[in-house]
């Protein structure tokens, strides 16, 4: 890690940003990849969200760690979606992988904290519609006819969904995120990953479509 010169805060603040980044460097390593798939530009990001956190007012950071996280995964997703990328991957690279249940405690931390972006970003950037369609079809592979069922939407429809929604990821539009709907939205999808019930995450998405 290296530190920019343009950042003109004391070496006392310098020291105190890095005493909280130093220690989640290795997660946000790891969920950059996830987005990215090229350590290269993956170490290119964190190198940048810590340039980031450097300039950043830290007295107003409630959680260095979430906030690193974010940063982090905002900046990758930035990447893929940048003009040189955007013909080669799609929003959708970036959404976490189903959880294993064999992951060690590490590795399933470093999971959870790829859920809790992702699932914030989709609130940020995605209607409820959309967000079901994406989530069902990205993360579960379920068939349109299948989500449109769950969602009493038509198969037609459910594809219009998914085309907006990667439309939408791709841009910078950002609205308010309810912290409880995110907590429960990242326990419902983490458990699904983890028993394969996915009855509660289909109740959960169409009971936001509906509502």
């Amino acid at each position: 890690m290296t530190v920019s010169v343009a950042d003109d805060r004391s070496a006392g603040g310098l020291e105190a940003a890095a005493a909280a980044f130093v220690p989640v460097r290795p997660r946000l390593i790891a969920i950059a990849l996830r987005v990215l798939r090229d350590v290269g530009e993956a170490e290119d990001v964190v190198q940048e969200a810590w340039l980031r956190w450097a300039r950043t007012d830290r007295s107003a950071v409630l959680s260095p760690p979430a906030f690193l996280a974010l940063t982090t995964t905002r900046l990758a997703v930035n990447v893929v979606q940048s003009a040189r990328r955007r013909r080669e991957t799609s929003a959708g690279l970036w959404l976490p992988e189903a959880a294993d249940g064999g992951a060690g405690p590490d590795t399933a931390a470093e999971r959870q904290d790829a859920v809790d972006v992702a699932v914030w970003l989709l609130l940020e950037k995605l209607t409820p519609a959309e967000r079901a369609v994406y989530l069902l079809r990205k993360a579960f592979d379920y068939p349109y006819r299948r989500i449109s069922e769950i969602l009493h939407l038509r198969a037609c429809h459910t594809r219009q969904l998914a085309r907006r929604a990667h439309e939408h990821l791709a841009t910078e539009r950002r609205q308010p995120v309810n912290t409880t709907a995110h907590r429960r939205l990242v326990r419902t999808f983490l458990a699904a990953a983890q028993t394969g019930d996915l009855a509660e995450l289909e109740e959960l998405l169409a009971a936001d479509v509906i509502g």
